[in-house]
Formats: C-alpha cells, sequence, structure tokens
C-alpha cells in the first residue's frame, strides 16, 4: 500500500523520482490491491454482470483426457440480482427519504441534489466498502474506489491526500489528478507520449475577475481548513458487503442455470428402433428426417419405433434454491417481502420481520452520520442530521390504533399522521386549515342560535 508518508518523500525529494511517475505507479498499485479487486467483482454483481455464472462453460472430455467445450449441449447463463436488491434496499431504508436537519437553510447550504450523491455515496460504500465525497465549493461530488485512490496517514490513518483516475479504454489517454492538502494537479499520459502535466497546481477555492471579453483570470485562492476528501465506509469492518456472499450468489446462479439447461433439453425426444441394427448413420439420418417432414415413420417387418423422453429430477433442486434464497435474506440481515405478502399481516410480525435490518442499519447510521459530520465541517455548517426509515405498514391496523389514542394527541399530530399514511402528507397543512375553517363555522352558527334563543326568551 502507498501511503501519505510515501507522498511526502517524493514531493521533499528524498525519492529521487518525478511525482507524475509517483502517480501513475500508484494507480497501478491500487488497482492490484486486494480492495480494488474486491469492489471490481462486487461492481459487476450489482450489475448483474455475475462474473462465475458468464465464464462457465460445459466440458466434455475426448479420450485422451482432453477437457474441450461441449458445443451441443444448453448452457443457459442465469444471472440472480440478489446482491442489488440487497444493497438497494439497505441503502434506500435509511436514506431514501432524504436527510431531515434541525435548521431550515441546511439543505439549501449543501446544494439541492445533496440527498441524491449522499444515496450514490451510500451505494458505492456498501458495494466497494467505501466511497468518498468531495466537497467542492458549494456541493457534493462523490468517488467511488475504482476511480480514486486514497493516501492514508501512517500516523493517525487519515486520509491527507488521493488521486482520481479515469480513461475510457486503452486507446484513449489516461487523466489523473492528486488532491492535496493545498491544492490539486492534474496530468494526463496519451497514447505512445509521455505523461505531462495538463493543469499545474492551484487551490481548491480560487477567485476570478475579468469579463466575457477579455477573458478571467485567477487572482487569489485559499484551502479548506481540512483534507477536503472524506472517506465514506459501508460498515465497521471496511469490507464490501460482497465478502461472503458471492459463494451463494454462485451456487444459486449454478444450480438454477442447469436446471434451465437440463428442461430444455428435456424436450427433445429420442428414438428407439428395435431390430435395426443393420441401419448405419446415413440411414437413421434419412429416418429422422422423414420423421420431421412427414411426421410417420415406416418400419420394416419385426421392427418397432417407440419415443422417449427424459424427465427432470426437480424436487431437490427447487429444494436447494429456495434454501439458498432464504439463507442469503438471513447473512445479509435483510427484509423478504414475499413473506409480508402472503396474507393478513399484523404490526407486530411486520415489525418483528424488520428487526434484522433495523439492527443492520443502525450501525451502518452511524458510518453515515461519520460521513456527514465532516462534510459539514468542511462546508461551514452547523446541524444535526436524523433520517426517516422507509417500512412496509398496516395502514388499517396503525390508523386504528392513532384513532383509538386520538383523544389524548393534539388534533394537529393525529390529522398529520393519518394523512402521512393515506400517503397524503403533504396535503396535511391544508387539511388542518379546512378543519379550522369548520369548527369556525360551526362555533358562529352556534353562537348565532344562543342570542336567538336569548332574546326570544327576552
Amino acid at each position: 500500500m502507498v501511503t501519505y508518508q510515501d507522498l511526502q518523500k517524493v514531493l521533499d525529494g528524498e525519492d529521487k523520482i518525478p511525482v507524475i511517475d509517483f502517480v501513475k505507479s500508484t494507480i497501478a498499485k491500487h488497482k492490484d490491491s486486494v480492495i480494488y479487486q474486491t469492489a471490481l467483482v462486487a461492481d459487476e454483481y450489482n450489475r448483474k454482470l455475475n462474473r462465475t455464472i458468464v465464464q462457465y462453460q460445459k466440458l466434455l472430455y475426448t479420450a485422451a483426457g482432453q477437457a474441450v467445450p461441449d458445443m451441443y449441449a444448453s448452457n443457459y447463463k442465469l444471472r440472480s440480482n440478489f446482491f442489488n436488491r440487497f444493497v438497494t434496499q439497505q441503502n434506500q431504508f435509511l436514506l431514501g427519504n432524504g436527510v431531515k436537519w434541525e435548521k431550515e437553510d441546511t439543505a439549501d447550504k449543501l446544494g439541492g441534489d445533496f440527498d441524491s450523491k449522499l444515496q450514490d455515496a451510500g451505494e458505492k460504500a456498501l458495494v466497494h466498502a467505501v466511497s468518498f465525497g468531495f466537497w467542492n465549493m458549494d456541493h457534493l461530488q462523490v468517488f467511488s474506489l475504482l476511480e480514486f485512490c486514497p493516501l492514508w496517514d501512517e500516523e493517525d490513518g487519515s486520509m491527507k491526500a488521493g488521486i482520481r483516475f479515469w480513461q475510457i479504454d486503452d486507446q484513449h489517454p489516461l487523466r489523473a489528478t492528486l488532491y492535496e492538502m493545498d491544492g490539486y494537479t492534474e496530468y494526463i499520459w496519451r497514447k505512445g507520449k509521455a505523461g505531462e502535466v495538463y493543469q499545474e497546481k492551484r487551490p481548491y477555492i480560487v477567485k476570478e475577475r475579468g469579463t466575457n471579453a477579455d477573458g478571467m483570470e485567477i487572482y487569489d485562492g485559499e484551502n479548506y481548513p481540512g483534507f477536503p476528501i472524506v472517506p465514506l465506509w459501508g460498515n465497521k469492518y471496511h469490507e464490501s458487503e460482497f465478502v461472503g456472499m458471492r459463494e451463494n450468489i454462485d451456487c444459486y446462479d449454478l444450480i438454477k442455470s442447469g436446471f434451465a439447461s437440463d428442461i430444455d433439453e428435456a424436450q427433445e425426444i429420442y428414438w428407439i428402433i428395435q431390430n435395426a441394427g443393420g441401419m448405419d448413420d446415413i440411414d437413421l439420418a434419412e429416418f429422422m428426417e422423414r420423421l420431421r417432414t412427414r411426421k410417420i415413420a415406416n418400419v420394416d417387418d419385426g421392427q418397432s419405433v417407440e419415443g422417449k423422453t427424459v424427465e427432470v429430477p426437480s424436487a431437490a433442486r427447487e429444494a436447494m434454491l429456495d434454501r439458498l434464497r432464504s439463507d442469503m435474506y438471513e447473512d445479509f440481515m435483510a427484509l423478504d417481502t414475499k413473506n409480508l405478502a402472503s396474507g393478513a399481516v399484523t404490526a407486530t410480525q411486520i415489525e418483528a420481520a424488520y428487526e434484522p435490518l433495523n439492527e443492520k442499519v443502525d450501525k451502518y447510521e452511524y458510518c453515515i452520520l461519520d460521513f456527514l459530520a465532516d462534510i459539514l465541517q468542511l462546508a461551514g455548517v452547523e446541524d444535526n442530521a436524523t433520517f426517516t426509515r422507509s417500512m412496509v405498514v398496516n395502514t388499517t391496523e396503525t390508523i386504528n390504533n392513532v384513532l383509538a389514542s386520538a383523544q389524548y394527541l393534539p388534533q394537529d399530530y393525529v390529522t398529520k399522521k393519518i394523512m402521512t399514511l393515506l400517503g397524503d402528507g403533504d396535503q396535511a397543512e391544508q387539511a388542518l386549515k379546512d378543519i379550522d375553517g369548520e369548527d369556525i363555522d360551526r362555533f358562529g352558527a352556534e353562537e348565532v342560535t344562543e342570542n336567538e334563543d336569548a332574546g326570544q326568551s327576552a
């Protein structure tokens, strides 16, 4: 692993290599690291490009024992979407409703797309183990581990520098940006040419002046009080959520694909011709051709033809697929909504089903809060974040519970709660105004009636 101290040695001249060469070699070492390679495979599974089943090939063995591809057998490659489903469920369960801030102006200070950027950072952190949030003056940018190499401090473990890199393919230039505490420098390596500085080092916050006609110039600049790129870890173990899941997913894909291939092959009918030992391959081919075209078989005296099909054993495979599916949901601590959709489920049963996911997301929330604390410090904002988790509820039972307690609760709370459960939370304020208006009209009518009665009695 290349560290921040290694960069300092190059910058201070202790290591006699150009900075641009250090940047390129660091990128290569980062791509060879275990965490990068794991993240690369996890990213494929998250995009349903399950590597094991995609590369799977049925083989035949010759008389000499040599393995050759079986080009005639069915070879379905069915790819499951378990990993993406689990990651999406965990991430959106916590971040799907956005961040709730105590101060009204915090959301504006962090940028209009902050919630979507945070969701993106969270998904990348769960898939790759870590993602990186770059506070760029007034908005958040997200880098993935597949495009950013962190340089950790050997003494305190913090990140004090990093390299972002990208390249369309081998035929196009490699670009890289070296981020340091006091600014960033951009480099480029064009095909067949030596690397060069694409843009000299500049501060993170620049001040420009000029006109569109004369052009703009930078006349001043400053940096942040700390390094402006913050790591977001997906869990306290600093590893991808994919670790430990691949074997189960591969097993599921292989069994399901093999099952489909066997069913496809079993649809073929094979024929047994008795007392036809004198028929050679050409005769058999002509016999099959007549069957396909004329749908009838001609046989000599003493011969008979019988069609056969293969019955594929299914019970054991279906049981294994169900077991694997159940195990994966338990291991990931995910919610299997299939169990909630099977019938009338009480609120208590729903809460019990959510409990494993809640426990896991509790730990994930601490990672998010640590990340947000560092981002807020860079942005110069003081506030506290809270989250509203997305949960399935038994609407009828929950509304009845609210109504049963209505006499002990404020009317505003009861109305907003019921409107939210009905999916009309944004109409709660208007509903409260309508209720207040009806109360005023009713109160006015009652007052008039009382006055009239008083006048008659007088």
